[in-house]
């Protein structure tokens, strides 16, 4: 399949400050490809960059084989953005703003497929309402359409279920795998890590206006995820064992409790292996793999929970 997205060494600052630096990554077409990264990471510099709204201090952005500066107008009508921002007129509707939108990207107007964007994302009961009088997660829900109205082959979204509720995740999580499975490439941030983590087939990971990691998802928490091993002795232990020191171990105040972390590549039979070495009656075990909020902090030395701007 075509690559739809293509950066080259791209590279944007601002008063001398690197807001993104020699930054190089491509998407293929058909992907869910999520970009994820700390506050003031150059996310948000690096989409409104692909979008248009931003221009590169060097390098280049190809939108489905188009440079994006030289061939401004077929990369407008090929991307959509969602914007973390909430960016509406408050004087339209959203029926008045969803019939005359997809006409800024030079694309008529199609009935059938603004109805189709209506239905779906629930937006029929509040369809001529001002803008102020909508909720946050209508305004969210039409941010999605107004973004999609043009069809676009290259969907951005920033943050597009930040502040709504589990439901309303659901139902746009539920669409937007709709869009991609009908052939719409899909490039998300998030700060609901797990989100990224269940929806991206690969992930890209930015510190700083720089690439930290980028690969499969599950390659890449597989590769540098953690396991913590919770180990329920059968005989007290007095004192935790020098030789545990290197899982990090904990052992709890009544002596019964082992808590360690074992590194992805080491088996859990080495562990097992070493605890009969040392002596332990173990009585029960239990794992838990470390996920993408872990490998996230790893990466960054940021809190995975914060917003991920």
């Amino acid at each position: 399949m075509q690559t739809a997205l293509e950066i080259r060494q791209l590279c944007k600052a601002y008063s001398g400050t690197f807001a993104v630096r020699d930054l190089s990554f491509q998407i293929e077409g058909g992907e869910i490809f999520g970009l994820l990264g700390p506050n003031g990471a150059g996310k948000s510099t690096t989409i409104n960059m692909i979008g248009g709204v931003t221009r590169p201090d060097s390098g280049s952005i190809l939108v489905f084989g188009h440079d994006n500066q030289s061939d401004y107008r077929t990369t407008r009508r090929q991307v959509g953005v969602m914007h973390q921002e909430v960016v509406i007129d408050n004087f339209f509707t959203i029926d008045q703003t969803l019939r005359f939108h997809a006409g800024y990207y030079g694309v008529a107007d199609d009935p059938a497929w603004r109805q189709r964007l209506i239905e779906r994302l629930g937006l029929g009961p509040h369809l001529h309402k001002v803008m102020i009088k909508l909720s946050g997660g209508t305004k969210r829900r039409f941010m999605i359409a107004k973004a999609m109205i043009h069809k676009p082959r290259l969907l951005i979204l920033d943050e597009p279920t930040a502040g709504v509720d589990v439901e309303l995740r659901h139902t746009l999580w539920e669409f937007v795998r709709e869009l991609n499975r009908e052939g719409t490439t899909i490039l998300l941030t998030t700060h609901y890590l797990e989100e990224a983590e269940q929806m991206c087939n690969r992930i890209a990971i930015m510190n700083h206006g720089e690439l930290l990691a980028l690969e499969p998802t599950a390659s890449l928490v597989e590769r540098l995820g953690s396991r913590q091993v919770q180990i329920r002795l059968a005989v007290r232990l007095t004192e935790l064992p020098a030789e545990l020191a290197c899982h990090e171990a904990h052992l709890s105040d009544d002596g019964l409790l082992l808590r360690l972390t074992l590194p992805a590549s080491q088996p859990l039979g080495e562990l097992l292996e070493l605890c009969r070495f040392l002596g332990l009656a173990i009585d029960d075990l239990s794992t838990d793999t470390a996920g993408l909020e872990e490998i996230f902090l790893q990466l960054t030395g940021n809190p995975a929970k914060e917003s991920l701007r």
